[in-house]
């Protein structure tokens, strides 16, 4: 029993002794911690090249613990970050020259301070679009265009125009005196020094609405088509005699189907309140056509369904005549109602392409 409790004893003392001893290389003093020092200290600057200002800043160097970006632009807590090595801080900058400091502190809290010049030139916006919208003397603008921030746009009617401003998505307006054309001027702005432009001419018209004559050069007589083959143009009067001498009218191609038609929406609109009786002057070259019927349908309108239709036939060929639509006789219409489309069709009960009929001088009486 002695001889093993004495070998247990010479065991416990070895353990202690090699748990005493020291590997190479391995130091227990930390006070080069106290004056640790950051060394080759600078910076990456990212700068985005779309306007938008933004520069992503990576501080690098040796031995820091983190850095404080000074951005050289700003106030308050949003003039600065702290950022931890490996990282980086974005800011964003209107045009212009600035410094940015870089202060990287250690791990002793030992600091050291370095300043960077950082300049911000702005692109000229690239691939301007304008998009404009007319209603009578009424204009409306829109424009898009690459690195642009926003826009300065002049209409082209005064002398020293001061150009109005307009926001990237948004829509400016502006209504005109008299009709003409205009070089309607769009500048697209970069946010600093460099902008680009664009001039686009428009022809601004007079109101379009009743009476129509198709003489005025100021109005735009739009009569747009529905149905294959349905046309309509305006064109010298087939023949100006009797009722009608002026110098144009309006030649309506009937379409394949026998809803083929025309439709004009209006600037003006039809106001019952001025008169019921819609009166147009038309000629039939064709005397097969005699008793076949011109439609006028008026739409998108105060009454309930917006729309009134009103069917008048032909009594002659080779002679101009008045055809009445006497809207009075529809007793759903109230006399206040208002209707701001004007739609034609004719013999509207057969399909067959190739009839040709003028109209000219609508009117609205009582």
């Amino acid at each position: 029993m002695k001889k093993i409790t004495i070998i247990a004893g010479l065991a416990i003392l070895l353990v202690g002794a090699m748990g005493c001893e020291k590997k190479d290389g391995i130091d227990d003093d930390l006070s080069f911690l106290n004056t640790a020092t950051t060394a080759n200290n600078n910076k990456i600057f990212d700068i985005s090249n779309d306007n938008s200002g933004n520069v992503k800043i990576t501080p690098t160097g040796e031995g820091a613990a983190s850095y404080l970006v000074a951005y050289g632009h700003g106030t308050g807590a949003g003039a600065s970050a702290i950022v931890m090595p490996g990282n980086s801080t974005t800011h964003s900058y209107p045009e212009g020259t600035y410094t940015v400091s870089i202060t990287s502190k250690s791990v002793s809290a030992q600091e050291s301070t370095a300043t960077y010049p950082l300049q911000l030139v702005y692109r000229a916006p690239e691939n301007i679009s304008v998009t404009t919208t007319k209603e009578a003397h009424l204009l409306k603008v829109k424009a898009t265009a690459l690195y642009a921030a926003s826009y300065l746009v002049y209409f082209g009617d005064v002398v020293g125009e001061a150009g109005t401003p307009l926001a990237t998505a948004a829509e400016v307006s502006h209504t005109y005196a008299a009709p003409g054309v205009y070089n309607v001027k769009v500048v697209a702005l970069s946010g600093g020094a460099a902008k680009s432009e664009t001039t686009t001419p428009v022809t601004i018209f007079d109101p379009f609405g009743f009476p129509i004559t198709f003489d005025q050069a100021t109005v735009d007589y739009f009569f747009g088509t529905f149905g294959d083959g349905q046309q309509f143009a305006k064109v010298a009067n087939p023949d100006a005699t009797g009722l009608n001498t002026s110098a144009n009218v309006g030649k309506f191609t009937r379409g394949n189907q026998g809803w083929s038609g025309t439709y004009s929406p209006l600037n003006l609109p039809v106001d019952m309140a001025i008169g019921n009786k819609v009166r147009v002057l038309a000629y039939n070259p064709d005397p097969a056509l005699v008793g076949k019927m011109l439609n006028v349908e008026l739409e998108a309108g105060t009454v309930a369904n917006g729309i009134a239709i009103l069917k008048t036939a032909f009594t002659t060929s080779g002679a101009w005549e008045e055809l009445v639509f006497d809207f009075s006789t529809i007793a759903a219409i109230p006399a206040t109602a208002k209707f701001n489309q004007l739609v034609l069709r004719f013999n509207d009960a057969t399909d067959g392409a190739g009839a040709v009929i003028y109209v000219d001088n609508f009117r609205l009486t009582n």
